[in-house]
């Protein structure tokens, strides 16, 4: 639904990505996202920016936020990609990647609450 907001160049990025993918990126990707009930894609380019994953059937983004993510001047740049999310009517979550390290299950099962959460909306 969102390809078409994506330049050539965001693309290509993205897929250089996906090829370097940080360590919890991974282990959230291979021991839980790929195999989810729902399809989710990994370094979705959604307009401008790239996220670290996403699911179209509820309009999901989950990020993963590495130390940077908690400078200032990255922090207001998470706001502004947040805000363009939720403008298009998508959901953002962020984990720390200390959580995956060191809580990997709670973060599973918060991601999968959110997902069943907004299914109950999308029936409504």
């Amino acid at each position: 639904m969102f390809n078409n907001l994506s330049d050539r160049a965001t693309k290509n990025f993205a897929k250089k990505l996906r090829r370097a993918m940080a360590k919890q990126e991974k282990h959230l990707w291979y021991d839980f996202l790929q195999k989810h009930r729902c399809k989710w894609y990994k370094q979705k380019p959604i307009g401008k920016y790239i996220t670290d994953f996403y699911c179209g059937h509820v309009k999901l983004i989950v990020e993963q936020d590495g130390s940077q993510h908690y400078e200032d001047k990255h922090a207001k740049y998470d706001e502004r990609r947040t805000a363009y999310f939720n403008d298009l009517g998508i959901t953002v979550i962020r984990f720390p990647n200390n959580a995956i390290d060191k809580n990997f299950n709670s973060v599973c099962d918060e991601i999968e609450k959110v997902v069943s959460a907004l299914e109950l909306i999308m029936k409504t």
